[in-house]
């Protein structure tokens, strides 16, 4: 099939990817005149390095990443550690893959490197999808010139602002749920005595919460902070933030976070909207994937990971034969109760990083503690489900 994919990030570039291997002709058309990414960091869970493994690409992406040493949760203020557990050996002993942390970045520039190895005509940049028309036995993506590029299949994996999304299903309606947050990357050289732990680290605080994490084998520090704030704002990852404003927010935190504030080159600011389970995911020959379909809060750090597993589950539906449409009825089907669960415990953790009461806190805190230095295990266990889960196997 000739396969049109709206959208040049992770989720796109992995179904390229995905589509290539299966043989089948892709044509990527991203809006921008250059693929690249606002420096970010995320993180790549065991449950999608066995996608990238599969589709050839792991070598690649975990080439400039970083291993984390283990999971911790502390308090924000004294860094007290609530619970530590090993996770560079764990992931592969446990959930069969590795665990990295990596820039975003870096992330696009191997998928892509890896789409144009298998097609070097595959990307086509400054082609921005506005919409698109179903026609008999095909679709057309219209592009903002007024361009028509056909195909037998449009997969809509243009973002949380999704174009090919707002077609299908009309405006969406996303709800403000009392949250900003704030990023930053910084070169650990900058950050003198106290550099981030070479974790996945959560700081958790009155009404708001911070991350931080390593990138690019160790060199830079990556940081989130997420604040309470009634004010709704933008929902934009390029909007920029006022250094005085995430000190103030951040006052009195344990120094690691003060740090990477102070030595931060650019503060991000952007509001979290959330947005409720849509009606459906695919119309006729046009399917929704990542983003544009089930976006994700970022407390539970599987945003990218969720559209690689789409990406590849789509590209098999669609290999088994049988009628297109109904491939992509199977794919949402498939794919839908998983990451509506996802969703929700990206949800719920939000309240559980922002305790304000003390003893909401001991309540929380204290059996995490006894569990992270007596059940490691148990800890682990209760991600078995998400990280240990491999859409690669056969079903």
């Amino acid at each position: 099939m000739q396969i049109l994919i709206a959208g040049g990030g992770i989720g796109g570039l992995t179904a390229a990817l995905a589509f290539l291997k299966a043989g089948h002709s892709v044509t990527v058309l991203e809006r921008a005149p250059e693929i690249a990414e606002v420096g970010a960091g995320l993180q790549i869970s065991p449950n999608g390095m066995k996608v990238l493994d599969a589709l050839g690409a792991s070598a690649r992406v975990s080439r400039d990443a970083f291993r984390p040493r283990a999971q911790e949760l502390r308090l924000g203020r004294s860094g007290a550690r609530i619970f530590s557990v090993p996770l560079r050996e764990a992931s592969q002993a446990r959930w069969r893959g590795e665990y990295l942390h990596i820039h975003r970045a870096d992330l696009i520039e191997a998928l892509k490197a890896c789409v144009v190895d298998r097609a070097p005509d595959a990307i086509r940049l400054g082609a921005q999808v506005t919409g698109y028309e179903l026609r008999e036995g095909g679709v057309v993506a219209v592009l903002s010139t007024g361009e028509k590029v056909s195909g037998d299949l449009l997969v809509g994996a243009d973002g949380i602002h999704s174009a090919v999304r707002a077609q299908m299903l009309g405006p969406d309606k996303p709800r403000y749920t009392g949250n900003v947050a704030w990023r930053a990357v910084v070169p650990v050289s900058k950050l003198g005595d106290y550099p981030p732990p070479e974790t996945a680290c959560v700081w958790a605080g009155k009404r708001r919460h911070a991350v931080t994490y390593r990138l690019r084998r160790g060199s830079l520090a990556n940081f989130v902070g997420v604040v309470e704030n009634p004010e709704a704002g933008d929902e934009s990852w390029t909007s920029v933030g006022a250094r005085e404003q995430a000190l103030k927010d951040f006052k009195g935190w344990n120094p690691v976070v003060q740090r990477i504030i102070d030595e931060a080159p650019l503060l991000m600011r952007w509001s979290l909207y959330d947005r409720p389970e849509l009606a459906k995911w695919q119309e006729g020959r046009v399917v929704l994937l990542g983003d544009a379909c089930h976006p994700m809060l970022p407390f539970m750090a599987q945003g990218a990971v969720m559209a690689i597993e789409d990406a590849y589950v789509l590209a098999r539906e669609l290999g088994r034969g049988g009628p297109l449409e109904g491939a992509l009825r199977a794919y949402e089907a498939k794919r839908k109760p998983r990451t509506t669960r996802v969703q929700a415990v990206a949800r719920a953790n939000a309240a559980l990083f922002h305790r304000s009461n003390p003893l909401y806190q001991f309540g929380t805190y204290g059996p995490m503690w006894v569990a992270g230095r007596y059940l490691p295990a148990f800890v682990h266990g209760r991600h078995d489900w998400l990280y240990g889960h491999d859409v690669t196997e056969p079903d």
